[in-house]
């Protein structure tokens, strides 16, 4: 293949999402060492966000063998969804965008071959790319970034809550996710498995198996290997280290619609998750959608700083030795509550909001 049809491939995996990034020759690279150049080239045939087997049939001149194999082939490696349709039962199949998507169905197997550590250097690359990207353009990309969706729905930890247990919505309460899900699967969290290949390891927790996904999500990763399934009791265990390790619950939303069922949550730390680390750096905004903000009791606070050492978002400071919060940079996740030695902070309810917090503006030599 041409550098101009490997363009057009990786332009391809970056329109399938969201996100307004770049098509560089790191993520080209990245493609190359995917994909073969038979599976390249039938990539570029998904013109459309969706194709059923049928409707792949009529703009490909595989045989029905040979084009189940290429689809087959594809899912095993992370480059394509094969998810049932829930209204019809026909199968729907998807490319997985570049970002979220590939990066970390990439690293979900938790494999440790030289062709995933050279993966880890380059995907370290793409997001120094961005950052650069980022920062010679930066009100411009913080402008389109404000154009783009949250990435995330935030789901604060459910025993900080000060709401009535009946009235917390399903989509704020890890137990009502956990009890709705007809299957529920475990993978290893490609963020930390990414990180520990680069020969950085997590400095919050030794986890490393606490991504979650459900129902149609969960057997599809299931069925390829990327996944195990994990029982309901299980998955709560699972959920309640994660917040007493101070990790934040993240959910993700099928095409980042936030209307759609939730597909997925990570459990995440500020210094190897995706969502925090390249904020950090200066490439992304956080953008998640929020529902709570925590308040301080000041008559019970006593200063000693443990909701500042563990928010992710660094929204928690102290003023004249009591904890304060600085509402724009709160993403309502509820660490600081849970792991308040004191109990003086509580979770209140708010109108949902989408948090939009501009990565730091750096100074690029």
């Amino acid at each position: 293949m041409s550098e101009k049809l490997w363009y057009k491939v990786a332009r391809t995996f970056i329109k399938a999402g969201r996100l307004p990034l770049p098509v560089n020759n790191t993520v080209i690279e990245i493609l190359k060492i995917l994909l073969t150049e038979e599976q390249a080239t039938f990539v570029l045939l998904f013109k459309d966000p969706s194709y059923s087997f049928e409707e792949i049939k009529k703009v490909t001149d595989l045989d029905d063998e040979s084009l189940q194999k290429m689809l087959n082939d594809l899912m095993s490696i992370g480059m394509v969804s094969g998810i049932p349709s829930r209204r019809t039962g026909i199968m729907v199949y998807r490319l997985l965008p570049f970002l979220p998507g590939l990066v970390e169905t990439t690293f979900m197997k938790g494999e440790t071959t030289e062709k995933d550590k050279k993966l880890a250097q380059l995907y370290e690359n793409f997001f120094n790319d961005v950052v650069l990207g980022t920062q010679k353009n930066y009100d411009k990309m913080i402008s389109e970034f404000k154009k783009g969706p949250a990435i995330t729905r935030i789901i604060p930890i459910e025993q900080e809550l000060e709401v009535k247990k009946e009235a917390i919505l399903q989509f704020d309460n890890i137990s009502k996710i956990i009890e709705k899900a007809d299957s529920i699967s475990l993978s290893t969290c490609y963020c930390r498995h990414r990180k520990d290949l680069l020969g950085a390891p997590c400095k919050v927790t030794s986890e490393r198996k606490n991504c979650f996904f459900f129902d149609r999500t969960a057997e599809f990763f299931i069925s390829q290997g990327f996944a195990e399934p994990v029982s309901k009791p299980e998955a709560l265990k699972i959920f309640k280290k994660a917040e007493d390790d101070g990790l934040v619950h993240k959910a993700f939303h099928a095409n980042l619609d936030l209307e759609k069922d939730i597909e997925a949550i990570c459990n995440c730390c500020k210094c190897c998750c995706g969502t925090f680390e390249t904020h950090y750096k200066g490439a992304f905004p956080i953008m998640d959608y929020v529902s709570y903000l925590p308040k301080v009791d000041k008559d019970a606070c006593v200063g000693c700083e443990t909701c500042v050492r563990s928010c992710s978002a660094e929204a928690m400071e102290l003023v004249d030795t009591v904890a304060t919060v600085n509402e724009d940079r709160c993403i309502g996740c509820g660490v600081c509550a849970h792991l308040c030695p004191e109990k003086a902070i509580r979770m209140i309810s708010i109108e949902p909001k989408k948090a939009f917090v501009p990565p730091p503006k750096l100074k690029i030599i």
